[in-house]
């Protein structure tokens, strides 16, 4: 299906989206999905996920039906992982048997839920986009020293079954709403697994951008279309936001950025649910 939009996109020299997008198809369209992505990752690669909460509506509110915008913010979402695995990497936070876990756990569910959201109406999809993602703010919100100290918890047999459930529930959203599930994955890691904000930051990053975004952005192309024409600005966006993001994070902490996120993810909720 992919192929043949892009193909159709060559060939005709037309664009069958075109009635519908919202965004000049000159040079000046190509620099505000940079900016677009650019801003949306780095604010994800600091707060340890969310870039879905910007970048996703904001293709879907220039034009793009939900199916399609997913697919497409799917593919340019794996340069956030590339990006910001370039910085985590080198600190070396990353703790090995937590990495195979959460590839063994989250990437069925990321399967699965890319394969479930192509069958979900589009307004249907919106309203549980926006659900989740006021949800996800106002819970960031009541939880102002979360991820503040590192203490390992729930290391035992059944702590690790337990974390491994939680992150395949996870990692089906993320295959299919994708809207802050790399918070949610932080988040999980903090408060089941203890650790701090930014241990659990770099894990998120590095796997859940890689590995899941990956696998995610592949099913979804094999089972829908991708947008190409905007790829290029996405991507190159995510990778150099990923990386600006992380180096930020390591720098400086995320305290200010916090309640920004929490703003946004809000406003965000609410325009996807009413607008």
């Amino acid at each position: 299906m992919s192929i043949t939009l892009a193909t159709l996109l060559i060939t005709a020299g037309g664009d069958p989206l075109s009635g519908r997008l919202l965004l000049p198809a000159d040079w000046t369209g190509q620099a505000l999905l940079l900016l677009i992505s650019l801003v949306a990752n780095a604010f994800s690669s600091f707060a340890g996920g969310g870039a879905g909460l910007v970048q996703l509506p904001a293709l879907i509110l220039l034009g793009l039906p939900f199916a399609l915008a997913l697919a497409t913010h799917k593919v340019a979402s794996v340069a956030l992982g590339l990006g910001a695995s370039a910085r985590h990497l080198r600190d070396g936070r990353l703790e090995w048997r937590m990495a195979a876990l959460m590839l063994a756990a989250g990437l069925p569910g990321v399967v699965l839920g890319a394969a479930t959201i192509v069958q979900v109406p589009e307004r249907a999809a919106k309203i549980a986009l926006g659900a989740l993602t006021c949800a996800l703010g106002l819970y960031s919100a009541v939880k102002p020293q979360l991820g503040r100290h590192y203490a390992a918890a729930h290391r035992d047999r059944a702590g690790y079954l337990i974390g491994a459930a939680g992150l395949f529930g996870i990692g089906f959203l993320n295959g299919s709403l994708t809207s802050g599930t790399g918070l949610f994955v932080t988040l999980w890691l903090v408060r089941w697994f203890g650790m701090d904000y930014l241990a659990a930051v770099a894990h998120t990053l590095v796997l859940v951008g890689l590995f899941w975004n990956g696998s995610g952005a592949l099913t979804l192309g094999l089972l829908s279309e991708i947008y190409w024409p905007w790829l290029p600005a996405l991507l190159l966006g995510s990778l150099a936001g990923g990386y600006l993001g992380a180096r930020l994070a390591v720098r400086y902490g995320s305290a200010w950025v916090k309640r920004a996120f929490e703003a946004v993810t809000i406003l965000v909720g609410l325009k996807l649910l009413f607008g």
